[in-house]
């Protein structure tokens, strides 16, 4: 009877090692000819997991927003304020040397935003000021960072805000994640069992599935069809060696017939054009969808 068993497991696992093998194949043949270090995780409708170099520390770069929207929104839930709570914004607050479009629409500050304005200015178009506004709000990184923890997130770190960064290149790497770690985060939002009221996750949801920034990446094999996609990006500078530190998408993926997908690509160290690395993910999302759909 046992030994019935192990040969019905083997036999279970074999073919489930099958059934997912060309597509890992595919994407591995992407991932092997790219000067640059890819790491790769689906999870097709909340089970079925495929990880390409996932052993490794990639910089999250402006996906880290999507972590940090998760603590705001639990933050929010534990005090009972709503998304229309307002923040107060100085002019201190918008600095002038990094990417904010919220400061370009608001250059004297001194007025108060609702914080899901703010949420809605880092989650679409990924502003800076907007997301270190929302850290001091919350009481910094480390408040993310535990928050995660608390829900089963391990192998990421949060710590350091945009305007650390910017002071300071290196500290990139100190926002980091596995590529299967965010993956399981962003699963959980788009299959809803985030312990934290629906009323912020289904705003959350909403605003990544209006994503305006990486139309060239994730979204891009997607255009003309009845896919929906809500994703986050993240984009870095070139480091001394003329190297991209980090290009990253993680999005979750609405199928027409009802199915999900969630794939998350992070880019570390590419030699290649700015062009060429978005181009990578959009390849492994072309991969992915022409097998899934």
């Amino acid at each position: 009877m046992k030994l019935l068993l192990l040969i019905i497991l083997y036999t279970f696992c074999t073919l489930s090692s099958q059934a997912t093998h060309p597509l890992q194949e595919q994407i591995q043949q992407i991932t092997a000819n790219t000067d640059a270090h890819v790491g790769v995780a689906l999870i097709i409708d909340g089970k079925d997991t495929i990880t390409i170099n996932n052993d490794d520390r990639y910089p999250l770069m402006s996906v880290m927003k999507y972590h940090q929207a998760l603590a705001v929104a639990h933050y929010l839930d534990k005090h009972h304020l709503p998304l229309s709570t307002s923040v107060f914004i100085r002019k201190e607050d918008l600095r002038p040397d990094t990417y904010s479009p919220l400061r370009d629409r608001y250059p004297e500050g001194n007025i108060s935003l609702p914080i899901s304005k703010l949420l809605t200015y880092t989650l679409q178009l990924s502003d800076n000021n907007a997301c270190d506004i929302l850290f001091d709000y919350i009481g910094g990184t480390e408040e993310t960072d535990k928050y995660l923890r608390t829900i089963g997130c391990d192998q990421f770190a949060v710590t350091a805000t945009e305007d650390d960064m910017h002071k300071n290149l290196a500290l990139c790497y100190n926002n980091w994640s596995t590529p299967l770690s965010t993956a399981r985060l962003m699963d959980r939002l788009a299959a809803e069992t985030l312990p934290i009221d629906t009323s912020y996750t289904h705003f959350i949801r909403e605003t990544l599935l209006d994503c305006q920034t990486g139309k060239a990446r994730l979204p891009f094999p997607l255009q003309g069809t009845e896919t929906r996609i809500g994703h986050k990006t993240g984009t870095s500078d070139q480091n001394e060696q003329g190297e991209w530190i980090g290009i990253n998408d993680a999005g979750f993926i609405l199928l027409p017939n009802g199915k999900r997908y969630t794939l998350v690509v992070f880019v570390k160290h590419s030699k290649l054009s700015f062009e060429a690395t978005e181009r990578v993910i959009a390849d492994i999302s072309a991969v992915v969808f022409r097998t899934l759909h």
